[in-house]
């Protein structure tokens, strides 16, 4: 398929179609973070397990990033305004299912559905702003404003979930995409240019291996903590996962038209940015679903209460994206990158002082901070990878950004939330072991692995144990937090290192096309040969 594009006419035009995909945007952001306020009200209706919890907190980021490089090729060789709408129709289906669910495996598989949809819609938006934009001063507004956006959405979920929960129940936050779903998809077919890329087949092997090895390996960490780290079935998703992702490693080397590339990867800028992506995402997911378990579960605050406590991070987040635009027009992208992530990291360790007598103002210095040092990290990433991916697989650059963020989201959520799981149980046997607490309370408290079912038991006992109990919860919860933060600063300070080594301010300009060199031997040498193609806007 040759490759067809359409732009529309004029700056007014142009920005109202990068509008148009960024309201679909940031719907995917709220939809990732939407129901971590929701949890005890799914908790009393459904009675979900801690482990099932994850599962509907992570089901919708597990599947768009392991789906996501799939629907980046797809997305370039059907168009992406129709991927765009078709997403948004598989975004709306699945939230008709999620908000008439009855079980907590129907809400689960709707999270897994709204994903899906997601990753059509994700990559579209990207590769649509990368077509609108070849200019790359403009280009690198536009992507600032994406990066605003999409970290907007989901930092500013649980607030908005907050307010649904408390006025309605955890069934609205799947109810209310519904409208703005029909809303943009009009806006889509009127605004939004169609364009295509190079329209190569779908590698379904390689979908598949990566997808079931992702699916692998976040299973793993989300049941450790119940059925044991050297448990046999955890082991086995372990060892299933790194086979698994090997193969889909060894398919992308040998395939004639290969889901990713490893030719792109090689290139320093795409390699360190997709990395600093994923391991940014990591960090700040899995700190967000913890302190909006611990504005709840530790500080009593309501659904509503925490959402609108949470506010700090995306202000922090807009700053900081808008902020790397003049950094990185200045000193280049890297510059950006690097402070980014010291920020970053100097906010988690910061969190990690946190005390069972710490109070709100604590958490909104770590959300301010960690949210500038995000978003000047984020946006500088983004424009380094889809810099130095050609025009024709913007798709596939887009859907490399999109993946490692997603999955890094995943497997923070994971990860730490299993770590978190795991110092609790540990805690609060050692702290109860003595005390007046049944052993029978005890044991459910433990099991369950974190505050919030503490908070709804604690009013239902006598004075003296709701005290022992409320301050073994809290101790063991803030214990339980400060390894997540300094493991989320480690990742952080990890990222700063590699980026400050194996990038060059060379490598992370921004360049109108990519600059001539002879073409690598080997398979993936067309791809590596192709220049960023030059388009006059219009």
């Amino acid at each position: 398929m040759s490759r067809t594009t359409t732009r529309p006419s004029g700056d007014l035009r142009r920005w109202a179609a990068t509008l148009t995909v960024c309201l679909g945007l940031f719907l995917l952001g709220i939809d990732m973070t939407m129901l971590n306020v929701a949890v005890p009200d799914l908790q009393a209706d459904l009675q979900p397990s801690m482990a099932q919890i994850q599962w509907i907190v992570d089901g919708y980021a597990l599947v768009l990033g392991g789906t996501v490089l799939t629907a980046g090729a797809l997305t370039d060789r059907i168009g992406r305004r129709r991927a765009f709408v078709i997403g948004l129709a598989l975004c709306a289906g699945a939230s008709l299912l999620g908000a008439l669910a009855r079980t907590p495996e129907q809400v689960i598989a709707a999270r897994g559905g709204m994903g899906a949809g997601a990753a059509l819609l994700m990559p579209a938006t990207l590769s649509t702003i990368h077509n609108l934009f070849p200019e790359p001063q403009l280009r690198r507004r536009a992507i600032a404003v994406w990066t605003a956006v999409l970290g907007a959405g989901g930092l500013t979920g649980p607030v908005i979930g907050g307010w649904l929960v408390e006025h309605f129940s955890w069934r609205a936050g799947f109810w209310i995409n519904l409208p703005i779903i029909a809303i943009t998809v009009v806006l889509a077919v009127l605004v939004v240019p169609e364009s295509r890329g190079s329209g190569k087949p779908v590698d379904v092997p390689g979908a598949l291996t990566s997808a079931a090895g992702l699916l692998s390996l976040v299973w793993a960490f989300i049941e450790a903590p119940t059925r044991g780290w050297t448990g046999t079935p955890v082991l086995a998703a372990f060892g299933a996962a790194g086979l698994l992702l090997m193969a889909f490693t060894a398919r992308q080397a040998t395939a004639r038209h290969p889901m990713l590339p490893l030719s792109l990867l090689r290139r320093p800028s795409v390699m360190v940015g997709a990395a600093v992506l994923a391991l940014m995402s990591f960090s700040l997911f899995g700190a967000l679903f913890i302190t909006t378990l611990y504005l709840q579960g530790v500080l009593g605050y309501t659904p509503w209460q925490a959402g609108l406590r949470t506010l700090a991070l995306p202000a922090g987040l807009v700053i900081g994206a808008m902020g790397s635009l003049p950094l990185a027009a200045r000193w280049g992208n890297r510059f950006p990158i690097v402070a980014g992530l010291i920020v970053a990291t100097a906010a988690f360790t910061f969190l990690a002082t946190t005390t069972a007598n710490s109070a709100y103002g604590h958490l909104v210095v770590f959300q301010t901070v960690a949210g500038v040092g995000a978003g000047l990290s984020a946006a500088a990433a983004t424009e380094t990878v889809m810099g130095a991916t050609p025009g024709d697989r913007a798709g596939l650059g887009s859907a490399i950004n999109d993946a490692t963020r997603q999955i890094g989201s995943a497997l923070g959520v994971a990860v730490q939330g299993s770590l978190l799981v795991t110092i609790h149980s540990h805690r609060m046997a050692d702290r109860l072991a003595g005390t007046d607490v049944p052993a029978s309370l005890a044991q459910t408290v433990i099991h369950q692995g974190q505050g919030l079912t503490t908070i709804a038991t604690a009013p239902t006992l006598p004075d003296s144990l709701r005290e022992q109990l409320l301050a073994a919860a809290r101790e063991s919860f803030v214990a339980g937090l400060t390894g997540t933060a300094l493991l989320a600063g480690a990742v952080t300070l990890l990222a700063a290192v590699a980026a400050t080594l194996l990038l060059s301010s060379q490598t992370c300009q921004a360049l109108p096309t990519a600059a001539p060199h002879a073409p690598p031997r080997g398979r993936g040498a067309a791809l590596e040969a192709v220049p960023l193609p030059q388009m006059d806007a219009k």
